[in-house]
């Protein structure tokens, strides 16, 4: 049997859970987010209006009443897609006409003046939130103007009159409803600000994977998904910088005869032939260096390695592509690819390896095709 604890820890997580998914689908989702504020507004004047009928302040009782069914009204109206702007600017004139008449009627010492502080980051917020043209801060500061004159008209005219009202409560249900009011003003603000860092790190994630998708854009050929020549050239110019003293080639590969797939099958066949070859070069290079498409059906392959090793993974791959059967309509067409291996020594520039090695790569071509091609097999033949 679970302890106390564990219980209590258990249910603690699952509130915990349940806030951050509701926080995470209010940033996602503006009609959820409006939604959850203009409730939580509407209960706050569900408890005032008990309050206020409690304490028989009638005039303040129907107040409050109308104002549940104005965010009642301002529900139906964001479910059904009207304009939310609209539904702010209540939200926004309800505040402030509820908490002046609210020290209007029972005085300034119950906290209902806190109510309007608050609106002056919500106005921001939401304008932001709901105004797209650069107008938005000149009325989120018009708007937060308007609530400070009600503020300090609410202060200045309880300095100079008394409450409208006198009920007979006392000092400690005075300051619970303050204490009310200012929980009720803090946790607005929390929920707002919660919900506004939720947005930004929503937003930043958001930037982050399209930096990654464009840097992948930048990088990587579309059609094989191996690098662009020019990630290759990056990638060639830093290892001449950084393995002075230890070896690498290049290879070179051309599929054979590829026009006359094209001209025969279609280019979309040639597309999917080149992509299946690049699977291959890329399933066999990726642990030992940098495969990219140099142009049309070449690629150029950079092994960290001697000429030894490259050769091995040159042949693997010549091998694995004359058996593979790339099916077209039910019907199976194999090709071939010739490779061209060069080494890089030491003092010469890249552009001279990647011409060696571009004719090693034509030698194999002039000479039966299907081949491998290195200095040591022009040595030996």
């Amino acid at each position: 049997m679970p302890g106390q604890a564990d219980i209590g820890k258990r249910v603690g997580m699952i509130i915990v859970d349940s806030i951050k998914n509701i926080l995470k689908r209010g940033a996602q989702s503006a009609k959820y987010k409006f939604s959850m504020i203009i409730g939580m507004i509407a209960m706050v004047h569900v408890c005032l209006v008990a309050l206020f009928a409690i304490m028989g302040i009638v005039p303040m009782t129907l107040l409050n009443i109308g104002s549940v069914l104005l965010y009642l009204t301002c529900l139906w109206a964001i479910r059904h897609d009207r304009d939310q702007r609209r539904v702010f600017y209540a939200t926004y004139l309800e505040i402030i006409v509820q908490s002046f008449a609210a020290t209007l009627c029972i005085g300034w010492r119950f906290g209902f003046p806190q109510y309007v502080i608050a609106l002056v980051p919500f106005g921001y917020y939401m304008c932001h939130t709901l105004i797209g043209n650069r107008r938005k801060y000149v009325i989120a500061t018009v708007l937060g103007a308007a609530a400070l004159v009600s503020f300090v008209s609410c202060r200045i005219l309880s300095m100079f009159f008394g409450p409208l009202y006198h009920p007979e409560v006392s000092e400690g249900m005075v300051l619970g409803i303050y204490i009310f009011n200012t929980l009720c003003n803090f946790g607005f603000l929390f929920i707002v600000t919660v919900i506004f860092l939720v947005e930004m790190q929503t937003a930043t994630n958001q930037l982050q994977k399209q930096n990654e998708i464009l840097d992948t854009m930048a990088h990587i050929d579309p059609l094989t998904e191996l690098y662009n020549r020019r990630s290759m050239h990056a990638f060639l110019n830093e290892v001449q910088d950084a393995r002075e003293n230890e070896p690498f080639c290049l290879i070179m590969c051309d599929i054979d005869d590829f026009k006359g797939i094209n001209d025969t099958y279609g280019h979309d066949t040639g597309d999917n032939v080149l992509r299946e070859i690049a699977h291959i070069v890329q399933s066999q290079v990726e642990k030992y260096g940098r495969a990219c498409r140099w142009g049309g059906e070449e690629m150029l392959l950079l092994i960290y390695g001697d000429l030894e090793q490259a050769r091995r993974i040159a042949e693997n791959i010549r091998r694995e592509v004359n058996g593979f059967g790339f099916c077209l309509g039910g019907q199976s067409i194999h090709c071939s690819i010739t490779i061209g291996v060069a080494m890089h020594q030491e003092g010469d520039r890249i552009d001279h390896t990647i011409t060696h090695a571009d004719n090693n790569l034509y030698y194999g071509k002039r000479n039966g095709k299907n081949r491998v091609v290195s200095d040591m097999e022009l040595k030996t033949g």
